[in-house]
C-alpha cells in the first residue's frame, strides 16, 4: 500500500491551462514564424523592401541552400560550446527547483563576446571577407531553422526520460503538438551543459551583433566607409548584448529559465528569430543607405541612452533587491507583503510601472529603428514585433502573479496602476 501512495504522489501531473493559442498556435507558429524569417530576410536585401512584396523578391529555391552557410552555422555553434566549457568566471547557483535543489551554471558569457570580438579582428586582419556574411543571411537563417526544428524534436524526445519534477509546469499537457512547442523539459542538459542556458545568451545573441559587424564590413566594401547609421545601429544593438551577457546572472530569474520549458517556442526564438530578424536594420542599411545629420543622430542617440538607463536601472534594482533586500540601495524601498514569503516592491522604478524595464526596452527599439529614415516600414517591424511580444509577455506574468500572489497582487496593481507606459497603458 506504501509503494501505491508512493507511485500517486510522483505522478507527472497534466497541465490544463494553455497559452500562445493552445494547439492551434503550438500547429501554426512553428510554420509560420519560419517563414517569416525567410521572407523578411529576402525582402530586407530587395531595392524595394516592401513587407507587402509578394512573390517574395529573390528566387527562394535558388538561395535557401548554401553547404558553407549550415558549415558556419555549425562551426559557430560549436565554437560558443567550447567557450560555454572553458572555467572562465565565477559559477552561479540558479534559483530553488521543485525538488529542492539548485543548478549551477557558467558566467562567461561575456568572455565569450570578448573572445569572440578578437577572433573577428584576427579574421579582419587576414583578410576575411566578412561582408560576405550579407550574401550568406539567407541560407544561414535557413540552416538555422533547420537546425532548431532537429533540435526541438531531439529535446522533446529526450523529455520522456526525465524525472517528473524536471518537467516544466506549462508544457506537460500531453498533447504532443502543444508539448513540442512549448517544451517539456524545464532545464535539459547533458552533464552539466544547460542546453536552454546556452542558447538563451550564446549563439543567437553573440550572433546578432555578429551579422550586424557583417553588415557593416559589406558596406564598406560597396561605399568605402560605414554610414553614421550603420555605426549608430552596431553600436547600440552591441551595447544591449555586452550588457545582457555582462550581468548575465540576471537571467537565472528570468521566466524562460524559471517557468518555460525549453521546446521550439525557445528554441527557435534563440538560435533563428534573434539573430535573423533582430538584425534586419543593418541589413536594410546595406541596400538603403541613409544620409544622418548630426542633429538628428545626437537626438537617437540620447533616445537610446534614455531608453538604456531605464532599462538598467529598473533590472538592476529588481535584481539586487531579489538576492539581497537588505541592501543599502533597496532597503528603504516600500514594500507589499505576500502569502508566499516573499515581498513586492511598490516604490523605485517599480512604484512607476509594473514593466519599467520593458518601457526601457522599447525606447531602444525605436531608437535602433529611426537611423533607417521613413522611407520604409521594414527597419520598423523590430520595434512594432517587440511591443506586442512586451504586451503578451506583460499579461503572461500578470496572470502567474495573481495565481502566486493572490490578494497581495491585486493590492499592488491598485498601487501601480500602469503596466507600461505611465499613464497610457
Amino acid at each position: 500500500m506504501r509503494q501505491n501512495s508512493q507511485s500517486i504522489k510522483h505522478r507527472p501531473s497534466r497541465t490544463t491551462e494553455r497559452e500562445f493559442g493552445g494547439t492551434l498556435g503550438a500547429t501554426c507558429i512553428p510554420i509560420f514564424l519560419p517563414l517569416t524569417v525567410l521572407y523578411l530576410s529576402c525582402v530586407s536585401r530587395s531595392p524595394a523592401a516592401s513587407v507587402l512584396q509578394w512573390p517574395p523578391p529573390l528566387p527562394f529555391t535558388d538561395q535557401l541552400w548554401d553547404p558553407l552557410a549550415l558549415v558556419v552555422l555549425l562551426g559557430w555553434i560549436a565554437l560558443h560550446s567550447f567557450l560555454y566549457l572553458l572555467p572562465l568566471g565565477k559559477v552561479s547557483e540558479g534559483l530553488v527547483l521543485r525538488d529542492g535543489t539548485r543548478l549551477k551554471y557558467p558566467i562567461n558569457g561575456f568572455h565569450a563576446l570578448c573572445i569572440t570580438a578578437m577572433l573577428l579582428m584576427a579574421l579582419l586582419c587576414l583578410g576575411a571577407p566578412l561582408g560576405y556574411l550579407f550574401e550568406l543571411m539567407l541560407p544561414l537563417a535557413a540552416s538555422a531553422i533547420g537546425v532548431s526544428f532537429l533540435l526541438s524534436f531531439y529535446l522533446y524526445i529526450r523529455s520522456f526520460w526525465a524525472p517528473h519534477h524536471a518537467l516544466a509546469l506549462g508544457g506537460n499537457t500531453g498533447n504532443p503538438l502543444y508539448d513540442f512547442f512549448m517544451g517539456r523539459e524545464l532545464n535539459p542538459r547533458i552533464g552539466n551543459f544547460d542546453l536552454k542556458y546556452f542558447c538563451e545568451l550564446r549563439p543567437g545573441l553573440i550572433g546578432w551583433v555578429v551579422i550586424n559587424f557583417g553588415m557593416l564590413m559589406k558596406e564598406v566594401e560597396l561605399r568605402d566607409a560605414p554610414s553614421l547609421a550603420m555605426i549608430l545601429i552596431n553600436s547600440f544593438q552591441l551595447l544591449y548584448v555586452a550588457d545582457a551577457l555582462w550581468n548575465e546572472e540576471a537571467v537565472l530569474t528570468t521566466m524562460d529559465i524559471v517557468h518555460d520549458g525549453f521546446g521550439f517556442m525557445l528554441v527557435f526564438g534563440d538560435l533563428a528569430w534573434v539573430p535573423f530578424t533582430y538584425s534586419l536594420q543593418a541589413a536594410f542599411l546595406v541596400v538603403h543607405p541613409q544620409s544622418l545629420s548630426l542633429l538628428r543622430a545626437t537626438a537617437i542617440v540620447i533616445l537610446n541612452g534614455i531608453g538604456y538607463y531605464i532599462f538598467r536601472r529598473s533590472n538592476s534594482q529588481k535584481n539586487q533587491f531579489r538576492r539581497d533586500p537588505t541592501h543599502p540601495s533597496v532597503s528603504n524601498l516600500e514594500t507589499i507583503a505576500t502569502a508566499t514569503g516573499k515581498r513586492l516592491l511598490v516604490s523605485g522604478w517599480w512604484g512607476l510601472v509594473r514593466h519599467p524595464n520593458y518601457l526601457g526596452d522599447l525606447l531602444m527599439a525605436l531608437a535602433w529603428s529611426l537611423p533607417c529614415g521613413f522611407s520604409h516600414l521594414l527597419p520598423y517591424f523590430y520595434v512594432v514585433y517587440f511591443t506586442v511580444l512586451l504586451i503578451h509577455r506583460e499579461a503572461r506574468d500578470e496572470r502567474q502573479c495573481r495565481t502566486k500572489y493572490g490578494l497581495a497582487w491585486d493590492t499592488y496593481c491598485r498601487r501601480v496602476p500602469y503596466r507600461i507606459f505611465p499613464y497610457i497603458y
